[in-house]
């Protein structure tokens, strides 16, 4: 499967230390199989931080998911359990993450999705008001994260 990163950079040598922590999975590298999104991203970082916007595009081989070399995670939608697993690596600043996991796959905390995050971390609404709004958000997004550096020798730039 071919997957994106938008970036404000060319990226030749992908270096998780260099990943920024309080991420939805944790700190890693996160990439996109939708190019409109990894376009948009390369956008909003050269807005942030300046540079030109790039997206930089990978291979991965799939059926590398099932073949019990990695450890995974999938959440196929929104769910109490990613919710939660969002929420907790949000809120970790620290070095070590609070998951073992090589691979996550799931949902996006996009802008829609991050006010009621916020939302939730601020105790304005529960976790089970959270989730009914979360229903109602159409057009989910998926990401890819690459969070070990086994699962980053499995990625091929092309």
């Amino acid at each position: 499967m071919i997957l994106y990163h938008g970036s404000n950079t060319e990226i030749h040598s992908i270096d998780l230390s260099l990943s920024m922590r309080g991420k939805d999975f944790g700190q890693g590298f996160y990439l996109s199989a939708d190019k409109q999104q990894a376009e948009e991203m390369a956008t909003f970082k050269t807005l942030q931080f300046g540079g030109l916007p790039v997206v930089n595009v990978f291979e991965f081989d799939e059926t590398l998911l099932s073949d019990g070399t990695m450890n995974i995670k999938i959440f196929s939608d929104y769910s109490l359990e990613w919710a939660e697993f969002v929420f907790a690596n949000r809120n970790n600043m620290s070095e070590t993450s609070i998951h073992e996991y090589d691979f996550v796959y799931g949902p996006i905390a996009d802008d829609r999705v991050g006010v009621q995050i916020r939302n939730l971390m601020e105790g304005n609404i529960t976790m089970d008001v959270f989730l009914e709004r979360l229903k109602y958000i159409k057009g989910i997004t998926y990401q890819y994260y690459f969070g070990s550096q086994r699962a980053i020798d499995y990625l091929r730039r092309l």
